[in-house]
């Protein structure tokens, strides 16, 4: 093996944002130093087609700049064909896209009337309709044998068999690498599967350094076929005695997807929450987690977003476009025009450690579901869809979607204001982006008091809501002789739900 160079092996992983030096693996590290090796932040993509699996996955290395691998399965043997790397900004898209978002609304005038709109038949609508063992070949004494090797960018990459894990574990040591206790046996089920390990030699003359010192790997994208469709991460928890977050980004032409072999929930999501969270909204999502996790079940996977990338509503970030689906796998796809009309993005996220996680997560696909949306079910009252339902028609419109909002204060001289219709800032007032919670590895500090700050009901963790003073404004008989300038709208659905129950008046008192 080439001491000169550094080793890292990336495969079969999932994203990690979580709690730094507390960060998930699928493999394990293996170092010729003492001291401590960790992964500062891991994120992966897997696309889905038939058999045929495509996975990108970036790390950034936080440890000495000795010699190094994590050691990580793989199902196959794979070929230099199968393997590439990627820019670095490759994720930045579909994080943001995911996230989950803070909005900000504001209730329009009570008073203001939109005109309406009629289409060639008459009918009323609304503008805002949207809707290393010796040579190649070569098998070592150990039962460790390098099945290919090839170089991509700056990795020389080896795939490695063993036919026995003791084998493996003596061959790493035997090359002066510290391994985490237990190593042998929980290589031992991977290697009674077949499973082949992939590893790729590093050249740290060639790896781009971070402000802090630390290593910013190349993202690694490579594709294989098999028939199960599933992540080994329990090699993962070797290297870390605490607990670790695990996120995992699944793209599939049609369907969203959640694991078959352990419980799955939502994250609790259309929740109007104070002010106070803008300024801290890294750290309210986070606590938020913690409680979903913690009440409903420590062994969950939750899903924090489904939904086209082709769209968002509200969009922290462009929605993704056929080149970004092609650069994470849709051009080795067997039908890679699905880029071209986008593909359902699964958001699925996790906490575990060597207790609550026995078995590698196994995905099925699953119905299209909605929820996190500005969709009024009651015209009356203005309450919006609580939690995920299953989708009547049309696709998944799923996310983690939290709103801080601004009651009117303005005066209502009608004589039948409609109230909790949201939309965007007054006239002259800048408006407010959506805000998506990134970088949750950084995110410090104290939980935050979630009875403080959400004002929504939640009866499943225990939050009773905690509702604002309604502003006091003035009122009168008479409409006001001029309206103000509307500002734009956001919430379309809102709207289009308030403007059906107008058209609705007016049909009935015309009868």
């Amino acid at each position: 093996m080439n001491r000169s160079a550094s080793l890292v092996a990336l495969a079969l992983c999932a994203a990690a944002l979580a709690p730094a030096r507390s960060d998930a693996f699928c493999g394990f590290y293996v170092s010729g130093s003492s001291e401590q090796l960790t992964n500062r932040a891991t994120r992966v993509a897997l696309m889905r087609e038939g058999q045929r699996t495509v996975l990108t996955m970036s790390n950034d290395y936080d440890g000495p700049p000795q010699d190094f691998a994590m050691v990580v399965p793989v199902p196959i043997v794979l070929q230099q064909e199968n393997v590439r790397t990627l820019p670095h900004n490759v994720f930045a898209k579909i994080e943001s896209l995911t996230a989950p978002r803070l909005v900000e609304y504001w209730e329009q005038d009570p008073c203001y009337v939109p005109p309406p709109v009629r289409t060639r038949d008459g009918a009323m609508t609304n503008l805002l309709r949207s809707a290393e063992g010796g040579a190649v070949g070569g098998v070592s004494s150990l039962g460790v044998r390098i099945e290919a090797q090839f170089a991509v960018g700056e990795y020389q990459i080896l795939i490695l068999s063993a036919t026995q894990s003791s084998g493996l574990e003596t061959w790493l040591r035997q090359s002066n690498y510290n391994i985490p206790n237990g190593a042998a046996a929980a290589l031992a089920p991977y290697i009674r599967e077949g499973m082949k390990f992939f590893v790729a030699r590093v050249d740290m003359r060639r790896v781009q350094r971070r402000p802090d010192g630390g290593a910013r790997l190349s993202p690694l994208r490579f594709h294989y076929d098999t028939q199960d469709f599933r992540l080994p991460v329990r090699l993962g928890l070797l290297n870390a005695p605490d607990k670790q977050d695990l996120i995992v980004y699944v793209l599939h032409a049609r369907s969203r997807f959640e694991v078959a072999n352990y419980p799955n929930v939502f994250i609790p999501t259309n929740l109007d929450l104070d002010p106070s969270t803008r300024a801290q909204f890294g750290r309210f999502y986070t606590t938020l987690f913690d409680r979903t996790l913690e009440r409903m079940n420590s062994r969950a996977v939750v899903t924090e977003y489904a939904w086209s990338t082709a769209s968002c509503d509200p969009c922290p970030t462009p929605p993704l476009e056929a080149n970004d689906l092609a650069t994470l796998g849709a051009d080795v796809l067997a039908s890679p025009a699905v880029s071209s009309r986008g593909m359902t993005v699964t958001r699925l996220h996790t906490r575990y450690n060597a207790q609550s996680l026995s078995e590698d997560l196994v995905f099925r696909e699953v119905g299209a579901v909605v929820g996190g949306r500005e969709h009024v079910v009651d015209g009356q009252t203005g309450a919006l869809e609580q939690g995920a339902q299953p989708a009547r028609y049309g696709g998944n419109n799923f996310q983690a979607r939290y709103a801080i909002r601004h009651p009117w204060t303005g005066p209502i001289r009608c004589a039948n204001p409609r109230r909790g219709v949201w939309g965007g800032p007054p006239s002259g007032t800048r408006p407010v982006p959506a805000r998506p919670a990134l970088d949750l590895v950084s995110r410090a500090g104290a939980a935050v008091e979630l009875p403080n700050v959400v004002r929504t009901a939640v009866p499943e963790l225990g939050l009773t809501g905690r509702r604002p003073v309604a502003p006091r404004a003035s009122r009168g008989t008479q409409p006001s002789r001029s309206q103000p300038k509307r500002a734009t709208v956001l919430g379309s659905t809102a709207l289009a739900a308030a403007l059906a129950a107008l058209f609705a008046h007016k049909l009935a008192k015309k009868r």
